[in-house]
């Protein structure tokens, strides 16, 4: 591979490790904050238990989130100098303010964990609050860095020289608050489904009559109603996302569905891959117009074609598959969460059928794999820019050479962490069991939240 390659492929594997315990990261606070609203509501300990037992989840998964995105800031500064330069000087906003967000969530966090059982209900809940809030700030004020990418504000390039530096106007790049929305709602839904994975797997090796199945149900359908609801969010918020690509990003449009010829009433494709020598998607099914609509809100909408547009400046056309996979995965988590609770509200039936049961198994690494099929999009996808019309990703990488190096070690590390999360999640809820939980919780005067055997 060239150094440029090298160079994407070491930060794109650093990112898309990363970006699996960030998201989680994101999402599980909300899940412990229902499930601690629901426990002061209706004082069912399980609910307590469940927010207890997910606060641990949560703390491994961020002593692991934190130092892979400070690797992913330091190999920003050494692999793509020519980005820093401008980002220092223009956007370092959301990096200055995103310590802050850090911070508010590390503090609370410990208040929530240490000192959940002598502190008042109403504090507990202003504490998981700030954490979600801080947790969520994190994300947006970084991922801020990947919309200004996209849509760059607040300066202007004058002899090769930045002038006119307006560091909030960089900051509210057109692009921010559907960026920042798409990223929120799209972590709850993961967050969400990942309770689901590990619910519907111990419901399957559970006796339907048990406690820990009962525990577990209950947790199933509180990830259902959380996963459908910002599941569909999420799907609402992608048309207006595919609306900002056709009026900021239009040859990124096109590539994600295969389109070559500028047109009215465009279809749009599902499936397929793209073949350039034909200039078609090769066995996509068409929707007729449902392209136009979708970037305009209006069947005559003209969408721009990829001949519009120098072959040089095309994005790779394999971002069709990768677009159409992310659009799959959401569509299919709407599908069976809000499947899942028409047979248990509507049908009243108390359990689900087996094949539901695995696909909500599989739910959360579908989410997981939607994330990144969506990260990679946007960055694949807006090749072979590194800032959209400024900065090419070829200006922007490091001189340096003999990167394959690196990029083998820091993939062996990450094998490594990975491997070490899943023994430590394994470890210990395999020695604390939801009924150790349960009979704690049970017993007055016996600390849950404080038990770390």
């Amino acid at each position: 591979m060239s150094d440029l390659v090298i160079a994407r492929s070491l930060f794109g594997t650093t990112m898309g490790f990363h970006i699996i315990f960030a998201t989680i990261g994101v999402g599980l606070p909300l899940m412990i904050l229902t499930a601690e609203l629901l426990y002061q509501k209706t004082k069912d300990i399980e609910y307590v238990v469940m927010a207890k037992r997910w606060t641990k989840a949560f703390a491994v998964l961020l002593g692991v989130g934190i130092p892979t995105g400070t690797i992913a800031g330091v190999q920003l500064s050494l692999l793509w100098p020519g980005f820093m330069e401008v980002i220092g000087r223009v956007m370092p906003l959301p990096f200055q303010i995103e310590i802050y967000a850090f911070f508010i969530e590390a503090l609370f966090m410990s208040i929530y964990v240490y000192a959940a059982e002598r502190i008042a209900p109403w504090m507990r809940i202003t504490s998981l609050v700030l954490v979600a809030i801080g947790a969520m700030g994190s994300a947006v004020l970084i991922t801020n860095v990947h919309a200004f990418e996209g849509t760059p504000a607040g300066f202007d390039i004058v002899d090769g020289k930045i002038v006119d530096i307006d560091p909030w106007a960089a900051f509210f790049n057109p692009s921010f608050f559907v960026t920042a929305g798409h990223v929120a709602l799209s972590a709850y839904t993961t967050g969400a489904f990942i309770v689901a994975t590990v619910s519907a797997y111990k419901m399957l090796k559970a006796e339907a009559t048990s406690r820990v199945y009962q525990f577990h149900q209950k947790a199933l359908l509180l990830s259902l109603v959380v996963g459908g609801v910002f599941s569909l969010l999420t799907a609402l918020n992608g048309h207006e996302s595919a609306q900002y690509l056709h009026r900021y990003q239009p040859e990124k449009l096109a590539a994600a569905e295969g389109l070559f010829e500028t047109q009215s009433h465009a279809p749009l494709t599902v499936g397929g891959l793209t073949d350039r020598e034909t200039e078609s998607v090769k066995w996509g099914i068409e929707i007729p117009w449902a392209l136009s609509f979708l970037a305009g809100n209006s069947f005559d909408t003209v969408v721009k074609g990829l001949n519009d547009f120098p072959e040089k400046y095309w994005p790779p056309l394999f971002v069709h598959t990768l677009f159409n996979a992310m659009v799959g995965v959401g569509s299919l988590l709407i599908l069976i969460s809000f499947l899942g609770l028409a047979i248990k509200k509507v049908l009243k039936k108390n359990t689900f059928p087996k094949w539901l049961m695995w696909l909500y198994v599989a739910s959360g690494p579908l989410a997981v794999l939607g994330i990144e099929f969506g990260w990679i999009f946007a960055c694949t996808g807006r090749q072979p820019w590194t800032i959209y019309r400024i900065l090419s990703t070829a200006d922007s990488v490091t001189s340096s050479t003999n990167l394959g190096i690196l990029f083998a070690l820091f993939t062996f590390v990450y094998v490594i962490l990975a491997f070490s999360v899943l023994f430590v999640l394994r470890y210990y809820f395999k020695k604390n069991s939801v009924v150790d939980d349960l009979n704690r919780a049970d017993q007055k005067g016996v600390p849950l939240f404080s038990s770390n055997s």
